[in-house]
């Protein structure tokens, strides 16, 4: 069951309460991940009671920022990364990602999740230019002003900015996700590009499920998961120029090849967008 508690559950490192459920470890659970205590676990067990294929929200996204990566390193000439949130480690890291085409690219992590902290920073930190930054990804100013990036992101060159999965866990006000945004956007010098994915009502048959979802995700451990619609997602990229096919859902932004079989239910629960800044 995916929430019972295994008996290969590790000590919790220092400074982890693996008695209280973590973005970044639910996150890993939804992955398939060993990083992860019962208590997260229990967050995918009670989504999963609602839609059964949820671990494919986590897939979804991680596929996206896969090719959106793969995309801004080989197509657009950016040679530095900011991923906030960036989680714990897994399969295809943004830097192994576009590292892979340019061993030059810089790359900086920023999260400030004490289970990322603890098992993160040594993988991630894997060669001179890959670097990781402890602090709010909701706090724009915060991570534009931090000694850190400011050393190893130069806001004189075009900056890929990426938001993935990230700003659903906003708990606050509604509209302040676009704030947010807006003053990174506003930030980021002229040719920066900026990718988002994020949990998406379809407005059609599966709305009722997507709330659903939502529901179980807002009063679960985790306690945080808004799911937007494409125009809230939309508004998201505000002062930017979307890069075609615009917001759509995770699974159909350049996907790798022919579609033989349908999208379920938690598919089409997840969208994304690339923009370039003019």
């Amino acid at each position: 069951m995916p929430g019972a508690a295994p008996s290969t559950d590790r000590p919790a490192p220092v400074g982890v309460d693996p008695t209280r459920a973590s973005i970044a470890r639910v996150y890993d659970a939804f992955l398939g991940g060993k990083d992860n205590y019962a208590i997260d676990r229990e967050t995918l067990a009670k989504v999963a009671s609602v839609a059964p294929e949820a671990k494919d929200l986590a897939t979804e996204n991680r596929n996206f920022l896969i090719r959106a990566c793969r995309f801004l390193a080989s197509q657009t000439g950016i040679k530095q990364f900011l991923d906030c949130g960036s989680g714990l480690p897994t399969a295809e890291n943004t830097h192994q990602v576009v590292q892979r085409f340019d061993p030059d690219i810089r790359v900086v992590y920023v999260d400030n999740d004490p289970v990322v902290l603890a098992h993160g920073r040594a993988l991630l930190e894997e060669n001179d230019n890959t670097h990781f930054v402890a602090a709010d990804i909701f706090e724009p100013r915060e991570i534009m002003e931090n000694e850190t990036v400011r050393k190893y992101i130069d806001f004189t060159e075009p900056v890929a900015l990426l938001q993935m999965g990230t700003l659903h866990h906003y708990n606050g006000p509604a509209g302040r996700p676009a704030e947010i945004m807006r003053e990174y956007v506003e930030a980021l010098p002229s040719g920066s590009y900026v990718g988002i994915s994020h949990f998406s009502d379809p407005e059609d048959e599966l709305s009722a499920l997507a709330r659903k979802m939502e529901e179980v995700f807002l009063h679960s451990p985790m306690g945080s998961g808004t799911f937007r619609t494409k125009s809230d997602i939309e508004d998201l990229f505000t002062g930017l120029e979307l890069v075609k096919p615009g917001v759509t859902l995770c699974a159909d932004w350049w996907p790798d090849g022919p579609r033989l079989l349908a999208l379920n239910d938690a598919q089409r629960c997840i969208s994304g967008g690339v923009g370039r800044k003019p």
